[in-house]
């Protein structure tokens, strides 16, 4: 198993372009472990709102009665994409932010999928 300061750092070695990253807590919204390559970029701020992305999202399937569970939400920006990758039990949540002309998509999704699947 992995803990979120391992996980944001191998993120980081994989993807050392990357806006922000954060392992964050679905049930409080709180960051475990972060990291951002902007100054100015407001983590705690980024993960407060994107865990109510989260449990939105959760809610919404079950008021579908969808038989259903969410790998990831992926919010495409003017120049950024925002994924947002659930580990296997739900209870954290990897929030990853990267500029879209320095980042391929599949490769930053595999690389939040290897890192969800180890989080402890």
């Amino acid at each position: 198993m992995s803990s979120p300061k391992q996980a944001v750092k191998e993120i980081l070695e994989a993807l050392p372009t990357l806006l922000a990253v954060a392992v964050v807590e679905t049930e409080t919204g709180m960051p475990l472990a972060a990291h951002s390559n902007i100054a100015d970029f407001d983590i705690d701020t980024a993960a407060a709102y994107n865990t109510e992305v989260v449990k939105q999202k959760l809610k919404a399937i079950q008021a579908l009665k969808l038989n259903q569970t969410v790998q990831d939400i992926l919010l495409t920006l003017t120049d950024q994409l925002h994924v947002i990758k659930l580990s296997p039990t739900g209870d954290k949540f990897i929030y990853l932010a990267v500029n879209s002309r320095d980042t391929n998509l599949a490769v930053a999704r595999q690389i939040l999928k290897s890192q969800t699947a180890v989080l402890a």
